[in-house]
């Protein structure tokens, strides 16, 4: 699946002033993103070329990575976003409806996990591509507007949410030394 946001961290994301840990801390939730996104359409792309060959065996160990991904790494993603993210941008007025609908397609990300889960053959291979294509506008949306409106909101600090949070940056992010204070984010 094409993605332009499936790279780097985009130009239009730079900050006035000394925003320099909110900046990396943007950079890491980009790219994080990126990596998931392309982790998941590589998942997927597999599930359905198992169920076009018809080999049961493959689609079988297709759809057990796949939903085994989504429990260890996609849900958990999401329980952070909500935990770390959402709150301190959903408390101002400017963007309450946002997280409002950021959590409804989380809600709705859950459900076809489910769907995916419950359902085998070409049942599982719609599920799986529904969920690609949920994921990819729901990490859009969080990329091009509510992660930049928590890196430039005075009273926010989105070097602080993610601090620590391997869910939100990914593993080698926060081993390899990153983005934030203490090069822990």
């Amino acid at each position: 699946m094409d993605n332009p946001d499936a790279g780097t961290a985009q130009p239009g994301y730079v900050l006035p002033g000394g925003a320099g840990d909110d900046v990396r801390a943007l950079e890491a939730v980009v790219n994080h993103h990126a990596a998931m996104l392309k982790r998941l359409d590589s998942l997927t792309v597999a599930l359905i070329n198992a169920v076009k060959a018809g080999s049961a065996g493959d689609e079988h160990e297709a759809h057990v990575v796949l939903v085994e991904w989504c429990e260890t790494d996609l849900v958990p993603h999401a329980l952070a976003e909500e935990a770390s993210l959402y709150g301190g941008a959903g408390n101002t007025a400017e963007a309450r409806l946002l997280v409002e609908a950021l959590l409804a397609e989380h809600q709705v990300m859950v459900g076809v996990i489910e769907e995916l889960r419950l359902s085998s053959g070409l049942d599982a291979a719609v599920a799986a591509g529904t969920l690609r294509g949920l994921f990819a506008l729901h990490q859009q949306t969080e990329n091009r507007v509510l992660v930049p409106f928590l890196a430039a909101h005075p009273d926010l600090s989105l070097a602080a949410a993610v601090e620590g949070h391997e869910e939100l940056l990914g593993e080698s992010h926060i081993h390899g030394g990153g983005a934030g204070r203490g090069d822990s984010v």
